[in-house]
């Protein structure tokens, strides 16, 4: 098949693109430039936010990929949920319909529900809404937190043990979490693009390992070499009002959002492996691989 990604470029997409071609796909990528375009794939410069920029680079092509998202709002600079959330997928919507293309596959996000507290999640859903009213053959896969190589929330918890022997928890620290390798998101990706089976179905993606907050800091310590951090505890109450003050400098660590989901746990029972067939890698495997020595 050749497969239209939208969202590509970042680290989970650096995976995709791998499977794809691994697997014999041919890969068209939405970029802002040319020049981001890894070698043996086909570029198509455009926006997802603006449709006409990119609708006639899709012709030619027999499904596609939407990843698109941010963790983050940046409001002052137009990157916000309901820009890169719901209308960039309603955008890239149109542009399948546009182009005859059927197969249609949606990054979507564990907790995802229509009675979500956080923004992140309302609007995941209501682009997860806009896919199921589609009338295409579509697939929603929601993962929990994905790590693997360049990913940004591990890494960022590395880069600080390194530095420093404490690392503040917010709460009790005992809210799970069950991330899942890159690798594995996007081969259940090129999986669900293979499997008629899986049209019409929304599947939630977590690893085999359900770890608690303090649990995950600890793990991440060993595989950059370090004794397990001092956490002080941040009363959750009290982040609840400092964090809506401070959140809109752009180098405050959290937002209210992020908070939110991390306290309200990230976790899945892993029922999609029956469908797809393969055991995840392990977080502490996982990290270790690119952690040490770095």
């Amino acid at each position: 098949m050749r497969i239209f990604v939208a969202g590509g470029t970042g680290f989970v997409g650096g995976h995709m693109v791998h499977e794809l071609l691994q697997r014999g796909h041919g890969v068209r990528l939405l970029v802002h430039r040319r020049s981001a375009v890894p070698e043996g794939v086909e570029a198509v410069e455009g926006d997802a936010a603006r449709l006409e920029s990119f609708e006639q680079g899709v012709g030619g092509c027999d499904a596609m990929i939407n990843l698109v998202g941010i963790i983050r709002e940046f409001p002052a600079k137009g990157v916000t949920f309901e820009q890169l959330h719901v209308q960039a997928t309603a955008n890239i919507l149109a542009a399948a319909k546009k182009a005859g293309i059927r197969r249609y596959v949606q990054m979507s996000a564990l907790g995802t529900r229509p009675n979500a507290v956080s923004s992140y999640h309302k609007t995941k859903f209501r682009a997860e809404e806009l896919v199921r009213n589609s009338g295409l053959e579509w697939t929603i896969l929601r993962p929990s937190l994905i790590f693997g190589p360049k990913d940004a929330f591990v890494a960022m918890l590395a880069r600080h043990l390194r530095l420093a022997p404490a690392m503040p928890v917010i709460g009790s620290g005992t809210y799970r979490l069950q991330p899942i390798h890159g690798a594995d998101v996007a081969r259940c990706f090129a999986l669900a693009l293979e499997m008629p089976a899986t049209i019409g179905q929304c599947y939630e993606l977590c690893g085999n390992d359900r770890l608690t907050y303090v649990d995950l800091l600890d793990a991440v310590a060993v595989a950059v070499g370090r004794p397990a951090p001092f956490k002080p505890r941040l009363p959750l109450g009290v982040m609840k009002l400092v964090v809506p003050a401070l959140q809109a400098i752009p180098g405050f660590p959290i937002t209210m959002d992020q908070m939110q989901m991390l306290v309200e746990e990230s976790i899945c029972d892993g029922r999609w492996k029956q469908v797809f067939g393969f055991e995840p890698k392990g977080f502490r495997e996982g990290i270790g691989e690119y952690l040490a020595g770095r």
